[in-house]
């Protein structure tokens, strides 16, 4: 009498449960950057605030991997904050910290650096890419356009002027056919 009443397929709900902690960690990490976006301005999103310290200029995705899978973080992007360096004790704090302050230095400097070479190499794709286009444009369509009309211009000129010569063989003909008829009586 023992049936099996409900089955479970164990791969389904793994997969589900693991979808489900993926989408947990990817919310979380996006409030917390939009937390740190808050913190670092000084005002919620869509907040007039006195006390502003920059702005948003909306955000770029950023893909990151983790042990629950692939998610998608939503980096706000900031305008006008700046950063301080306070004077720090170096008897006080550990041996690395001064070291750690110059490599973040460094990194916010290469940071920096990276994003405006990513920002020219965008623009000069953006403009490659137009340039491309019109070349292959003049080159496969218009180009050979002009060369079919250049083509029609010159066989109307000739079959003119082969029009113009047998008009004037014509002419001469009858010319000539006058005078021996004139000569003639």
């Amino acid at each position: 009498m023992s049936e099996k009443i409900v089955t479970l397929n164990e791969e389904v709900i793994k997969g589900e449960i693991r979808e489900l902690v993926r989408g947990s960690v990817e919310e979380t990490l996006n409030n917390l950057l939009e937390a740190e976006a808050d913190r670092l301005t000084q005002a919620a999103r869509y907040e007039r605030s006195e006390d502003r310290q920059g702005y948003r200029s909306g955000h770029y995705d950023r893909g990151l991997t983790t042990t629950s899978g692939e998610v998608t973080l939503h980096v706000p992007r900031l305008k006008g904050i700046s950063f301080e360096i306070h004077e720090f004790n170096a008897f006080v704090k550990p041996a690395w910290y001064a070291d750690g302050v110059a490599i973040l230095k460094e990194l916010s400097r290469l940071g920096i650096e990276s994003e405006v070479y990513k920002e020219k190499s965008r623009i000069l794709d953006f403009q490659r890419k137009k340039t491309t286009q019109k070349v292959n444009l003049y080159e496969k369509v218009q180009i050979p356009g002009y060369q079919e009309a250049i083509r029609k211009i010159k066989r109307y000129m000739e079959d003119e002027e082969n029009l113009s010569k047998a008009a004037s063989k014509i002419v001469k003909q009858r010319h000539a056919a006058e005078e021996d008829a004139e000569d003639g009586n």
